[in-house]
């Protein structure tokens, strides 16, 4: 069983910068396919960034803007978010997988954190 916290959401004005933290305990994540999806109200669940040992992802949304890490000696998974837009907020999850490859889907993934809020003012 792995439990995933995120931290470091907040109130950010456009063009700022936040960095997510995803700490993971119950296993070593250095296995596990990772992921960073955002959910703002009204919408689906859509995903933001993923990672694993063949490499990362982004979709157009966020490619450029925001960067996925992950530290396994700490056991944590980062998501750098730079030139904020209003449209990024959302309550961002992370998610992971016991798996090689990348997942863009929610459905890929089978743990789930219980999500930080962004929020980017105009």
């Amino acid at each position: 069983q792995v439990q995933l916290v995120e931290s470091g959401g907040g109130l950010v004005q456009a063009g700022g910068s936040l960095r997510l933290s995803c700490t993971a305990s119950g296993r070593s994540l250095s296995s596990y396919a990772m992921g960073w999806f955002r959910q703002a109200p009204g919408k689906e669940r859509e995903f933001v960034s993923a990672i694993s040992r063949t490499g990362t992802y982004y979709p157009a949304s966020v490619k450029g803007r925001f960067t996925i890490s992950r530290d396994n000696s700490k056991n944590t998974l980062y998501l750098q978010m730079n030139s904020l837009k209003p449209e990024d907020t959302a309550v961002y999850y992370c998610a992971a997988v016991l798996s090689l490859r990348i997942g863009v889907a929610a459905n890929d993934y089978d743990y789930w954190g219980q999500g930080t809020q962004v929020t980017v003012s105009s």
